[in-house]
């Protein structure tokens, strides 16, 4: 299979290019394209043999739900059934951008979509090529990020083809993206919204906007049970090579990357910049930037950084779980071969 790559930027969206590329979608095809979190791997959720080609393309799991992208509010009440009155505020705070919300599904997307389920995730992009897209297509795009299923996912076009080249019929390459993350799953479909995936969306914010938010348990502990949400249940977002997540102080973090190298084991340490400092030239580094808000838009990318390096494993420090932090944390744990805590 061909994959044609179309390029594009937010501020000067090709009209014949994406029209091009919904042509495709709506033909039956999958196409990946760039949203403010990460890259989405598109298909149209009306449609199950299309469906079927975003999981066969990622070897993701049957059972892993998937996210339906909209273009309008009008387009979200399509599929489903009810909306609580506090995601008619949330909506209003929070989209566009990068909160999805589960909610009782209609008849309208594709039964695998919902993967059995009777709740379907769905949210607004806030990004103007994800927008611009999907009204081009003229129907809901159920789209998981656009990687091999387990990986890393895409924060650029590079990450997209490196993974999918060959596998899928289109991307659209609008550069990097912005928040680094996928989205907030929140599940509305009780009278207190749950967190089932942390994002780009804070509990902190989401507080402040409907009061109590609550965090679903399986964020601490996985289940067997179908999963209600993307990144529930399976590993994901894993490097090629292992990670270590190291939970101590930055001395000891120091230390332990010293007691591996001493010990003959050739080591990529993926870190802050402020803990950078206290490490010389001789160590494989990557600086994920300062703030917890830089640390989450280039993770992602930090952890695709050693797959062509000669290193044995990864050792990664852990960071604040204030704000989006408890995103970053959550991402590195499903990633992680091992936590080591001192």
């Amino acid at each position: 299979m061909h994959t044609k790559v179309w390029r594009m930027d937010a501020e000067n969206i090709m009209d014949k290019d994406l029209k091009e590329a919904a042509a495709i979608l709506k033909a039956g095809e999958v196409v990946a394209f760039p949203t403010e979190t990460v890259y989405g791997l598109g298909a149209d959720a009306t449609e199950e043999a299309a469906v079927r080609k975003i999981f066969e393309a990622k070897g993701r799991p049957q059972d892993n739900p998937l996210i339906a992208h909209v273009a309008s509010i009008d387009q979200l009440k399509e599929l489903v059934t009810c909306i609580p009155d506090y995601v008619y505020t949330l909506i209003q705070a929070f989209s566009p951008g990068p909160l999805t919300y589960i909610l009782p599904a209609s008849d309208d997307c594709a039964d695998n979509v919902k993967a059995g389920l009777s709740t379907i995730g769905v949210r607004i992009p806030s990004h103007p090529i994800a927008l611009a897209f999907i009204q081009a297509a003229g129907k809901p795009v159920a789209a998981p990020s656009a990687n091999v299923s387990g990986k890393p996912s895409p924060t650029a076009a590079e990450h997209v083809y490196e993974d999918l080249n060959g596998r899928i019929s289109g991307l659209i390459d609008g550069g990097q993206t912005g928040v680094g993350l996928e989205s907030t799953v929140i599940d509305c479909t009780g009278e207190i919204p749950v967190i089932l995936r942390p994002g780009g969306v804070t509990k902190e914010q989401l507080e402040r906007v409907t009061g109590t938010v609550m965090m679903d348990p399986g964020l601490v502990k996985s289940s067997e049970d179908r999963p209600k949400a993307p990144g529930m249940k399976y590993k994901h977002y894993a490097p090629e090579v292992p990670l270590y997540l190291f939970a101590g102080t930055s001395q000891a973090f120091r230390q332990y990357v010293d007691k591996e190298m001493q010990a003959g084991n050739r080591v990529g340490v993926l870190m802050s910049d402020q803990t950078a400092a206290m490490f010389t030239e001789e160590v494989y580094i990557h600086k994920l930037g300062r703030t917890i808000e830089e640390i989450a838009s280039s993770l992602y990318d930090g952890l695709r950084f050693f797959k062509q390096a000669n290193v044995d494993k990864i050792i990664c420090e852990t960071f604040s779980e204030n704000g989006i932090g408890q995103a970053v944390m959550n991402r590195l744990r499903k990633a992680a071969d091992r936590v080591i805590e001192e």
